[in-house]
């Protein structure tokens, strides 16, 4: 396995006091499989998830940052559990897509003029020799406010966005893949988002945040 997916980097930070304090009930596990499914856990449900706030300089990724807040965009919430994986020596990566949500979404319809979200933020593991991607966006409580199925994950299998609710509602769809990513790209995170929300965009790149 290529020791790129365990390193520490400036967003994934995991040498930071904040992201051993992420990690530090779970470093005696007795196997991999349980140290995935407890952090998972840990970052699922102790980020509320937020798609109202979208960063747009560096600071705003830094998983350490991440840490200190309640609430976290997917892309923030992949970081945070992609730092906190490195740091128990597990490889994974980021992983970007653009999707499209069917369920409560008047709010972000009405500032983006869209359903689709893009980029969302994924995370990809690699263990038992094999990569599996997982989305630890969707925090419990928001799981039972729109009726969806709570994801779980252990590393055996994908678990990514539910595509029905619990009434057979139409609720995520994945509408492309943006590959995955050893580190952070900015870059092309920005870019993605400028390419589906021009207007928004050029309202908002000179601030350090996208915060509607």
């Amino acid at each position: 396995m290529n020791s790129t997916y365990i390193k520490d980097t400036f967003y994934f930070d995991y040498n930071s006091s904040q992201i051993q304090d992420l990690i530090e009930d779970f470093g005696d596990l007795s196997s991999e499989k349980e140290k995935i499914k407890q952090l998972y856990l840990k970052v699922r449900d102790g980020w509320r998830y937020s798609p109202f706030v979208i960063g747009l300089t560096e600071g705003h990724y830094v998983a350490s940052s991440i840490y200190n807040k309640n609430e976290a965009h997917c892309i923030d919430k992949a970081i945070l559990l992609i730092a906190g994986l490195r740091a128990l020596n597990i490889p994974s990566r980021l992983h970007l897509a653009k999707v499209s949500n069917h369920i409560a979404t008047e709010r972000l319809e009405e500032k983006l003029g869209t359903n689709e979200l893009a980029p969302h933020g994924l995370v990809d593991v690699f263990y038992d020799g094999h990569w599996r991607k997982c989305s630890p966006a969707f925090n419990k409580e928001l799981c039972d406010m729109y009726n969806v199925d709570v994801l779980d994950f252990d590393g055996t299998a994908d678990s990514i966005l539910q595509e029905y609710n619990r009434d057979s509602k139409k609720f995520m769809q994945y509408l492309d893949d943006y590959g995955h990513f050893e580190d952070v790209p900015l870059d092309y995170i920005k870019s993605i988002f400028k390419d589906n929300y021009p207007e928004l965009y050029n309202d908002y790149k000179n601030k350090k945040e996208l915060n509607f």
